[in-house]
């Protein structure tokens, strides 16, 4: 552009340094706006936000790992619970039988009091697996837990020990007193009919008072030569060993 051309155009120069002082005006009142619509923060609080964060945080890692621990201890008692435990019936099983056992003499040999263990096989369970099938049979066997369960105090322990045959022990019982109980409910037991089959059971009973010192395989002996008894008897019956 020659210097002819400038002269023709006086204003060129002058508009671009209006538009400038202009744009710089513009942007320099937008900053005083932001910076008073932005909130005074004290220093105090910025410093104080990150560590309530932190903490909050480290709270919900807490409570996430306190629920972490209590379901997996849930589980344990769980799986411990099925070890102990029959399946069928929710019966101990011989293996917490044992246990149970074990913890109730030391007890009634702490306390100096009375235990009675009870043997009970139930009569004619093989006929009525024959006549009804083997899922009436193991109706049977839940009736017989149920009842008992029903009629026991809290502090009693029932075991299936093995097939049709039952471990009861009675904590802090007299012999008579354990007779009289199982004779309860030897009745309560047969007055109702098992599901499906509308047919009456009953079972054989031998009641011992467990012996000082005794072993439990010989307490258990004795109460089953009563059972072995009382089917000779006619079944349906509870005899002292």
């Amino acid at each position: 552009m020659n210097r002819n051309e400038l002269q023709r155009n006086p204003t060129h120069r002058t508009a671009s340094r209006r538009l400038h002082r202009r744009l710089s005006s513009l942007s320099a009142s937008r900053c005083v706006v932001a910076q008073a619509a932005a909130p005074a923060i004290a220093p105090s609080a910025m410093v104080s936000l990150p560590q309530d964060v932190v903490r909050q945080a480290g709270m919900f890692e807490l409570l996430a790992a306190e629920m972490r621990i209590a379901e997996l201890e849930k589980a344990l008692a769980e799986a411990n619970a099925a070890a102990f435990t029959d399946p069928l019936t929710g019966a101990l099983n011989r293996r917490g039988f044992e246990h149970a056992y074990q913890r109730e003499l030391s007890r009634a040999r702490r306390n100096g009091n009375g235990l009675a263990l009870v043997h009970i096989d139930l009569d004619d369970f093989k006929a009525m697996n024959d006549d009804y099938g083997h899922q009436a049979g193991d109706r049977a066997l839940i009736h017989l837990v149920d009842s008992l369960h029903k009629s026991m105090r809290p502090t009693d322990i029932l075991c299936r020990f093995g097939g049709e045959e039952f471990i009861l022990i009675l904590v802090d019982t007299t012999l008579v007193n354990a007779v009289n109980a199982v004779s309860r409910f030897l009745q309560e037991f047969s007055a109702t009919p098992i599901t499906g089959t509308g047919k009456r059971m009953t079972f054989s009973a031998g009641v011992v008072a467990h012996a000082a010192d005794e072993a439990l395989d010989q307490v258990i002996g004795r109460a089953d030569a009563a059972t072995y008894t009382a089917k000779l008897a006619g079944k349906n019956r509870v005899v002292v060993g």
